[in-house]
């Protein structure tokens, strides 16, 4: 990843990270962004995750963002990874992991003992990725009642203590 630049979102990241979700969403079929309601906080992506106790970071090559990742405090040491998107040019290069890497260690720097998630019943390439860095699928499931119809499976992974 020589080519790429790791950083800190800021609130005017929010063009490229909806170009970003918008590339990765046209992937899937009756999967759109929901600025009005759902998706809002990308407008402001470095304020929402700070007043949800987290972070969020980007990936840039070229000045163009490829990537994001972030995690939110949902309070008595669990944390729930969010936005983690790799354009489908950066990947199966070790970005994603390096995203999740990095929420991972900032939520077992603020002594989190577990991380959640909910992804897309559509995203299977995903789930995958998850998989095999330690997140199970847990029986759960969700319906968000979005302009996508999205259906969300739940995974969680234990943190080392």
């Amino acid at each position: 990843m020589p080519d790429l630049t790791i950083r800190e979102a800021r609130d005017n990241d929010a063009e490229g990270l909806i170009a970003l979700i918008g590339r990765c969403f046209a992937e899937y079929a009756g999967c759109v962004l929901d600025l009005d309601a759902f998706d809002r906080p990308l407008l402001a992506i470095a304020s929402s995750f700070a007043a949800e106790g987290g972070e969020v970071w980007v990936a840039e090559r070229e000045g163009r963002i490829v990537g994001s990742g972030g995690y939110a405090d949902k309070g008595g040491g669990l944390f729930e990874l969010k936005r983690l998107y790799v354009d489908r040019s950066a990947r199966r290069q070790g970005l994603a992991s390096r995203l999740l890497e990095l929420v991972e260690t900032a939520v077992a720097g603020k002594g989190g003992t577990a991380i959640d998630l909910w992804s897309d019943t559509r995203f299977i390439e995903a789930h995958a990725f998850y998989e095999r860095h330690g997140y199970r699928r847990l029986p759960e499931m969700r319906d968000l009642a979005d302009p996508s119809n999205t259906t969300e499976y739940h995974f969680m992974k234990e943190l080392a203590g």
